[in-house]
């Protein structure tokens, strides 16, 4: 069942929301070469503990840490570690939860270390544009595949593959709701959006072949190919109109 969520639950994940997009622009200027990614987790979870949140992601199914955080092949679910240092030409991706009274908000934010190869630049450009283009698709009257279609439509059109194993879903008091959000399909299928819904909206790329893999750690998603990979997410309120981006700033402005 698809929750469409009144006024006091969107405020509690509006607040979620634009907390996580003042950590994540603070965290910036943490990452510079030789720090580690438990480092960086470290100071996320400070951060959400000090703006009155709970992180989500801790505790989640037994994992231990505030974040994930994935380098350059890793797509996702990457765990932070003091042995994994940043390095210059590193391109981190960093997804966290985090909830207020109950409710989620769910983002990921790509970052370059230092100078970074020119199709790093590009497949995360293509990432952001294609989530910025889904984003405004989610309005009443819709449907989640109109999301989907979109998404895989800018991804392969600049020449880059969309993971189907890992999808975008449906968020509030839990991380993980109802409607399930693939980056691929055919428009015009699927439940149609309703003002209320909340959805996490995550496309999720690959340099060469989509195919991935879970490593021996049980959670770090990794190209089988070795190609690199871009993930980019914000938390989304459906209306009647314009989408509200949850996880973004008041001020940010959606391009595409």
């Amino acid at each position: 069942m698809i929750v469409i969520k009144n006024k006091s639950a969107i405020e509690k994940m509006r607040k979620a929301g634009h907390s996580l997009a003042q950590i994540m622009q603070d965290v910036r200027y943490l990452l510079k070469p030789g720090i580690s990614t438990l480092e960086i987790d470290s100071f996320i979870e400070k951060k959400i503990l000090e703006f009155g949140l709970k992180p989500e992601c801790k505790g989640y199914a037994g994992y231990k840490h505030a974040t994930c955080i994935s380098l350059n092949d890793g797509l996702v679910h990457g765990i932070p570690s003091d042995k994994v240092i940043l390095k210059s030409g590193d391109f981190v991706k960093i997804d966290v939860v985090a909830s207020y009274a109950g409710y989620c908000a769910d983002m990921t934010r790509y970052f370059f270390i230092e100078n970074v190869d020119i199709e790093i630049k590009r497949i995360a450009q293509v990432a952001q544009f294609a989530l910025d283009s889904a984003i405004k698709l989610a309005v009443e009257g819709n449907r989640i595949s109109d999301i989907s279609a979109c998404v895989q439509k800018i991804v392969e059109e600049n020449g880059f593959g969309v993971v189907r194993s890992f999808a975008g879903h449906g968020i509030g008091r839990n991380l993980h709701e109802e409607p399930e959000i693939p980056n691929f399909g055919k428009p015009g299928l699927g439940p149609v959006l309703r003002s209320g819904m909340t959805l996490a909206i995550e496309p999720m790329i690959t340099q060469g072949g989509f195919d991935v893999r879970v490593m021996a750690d049980g959670w770090t998603v990794k190209t089988v190919d070795g190609g690199i990979a871009a993930h980019v997410e914000d938390t989304v309120l459906v209306t009647t109109g314009m989408p509200e981006i949850l996880t973004r700033l008041p001020d940010s402005v959606v391009e595409g």
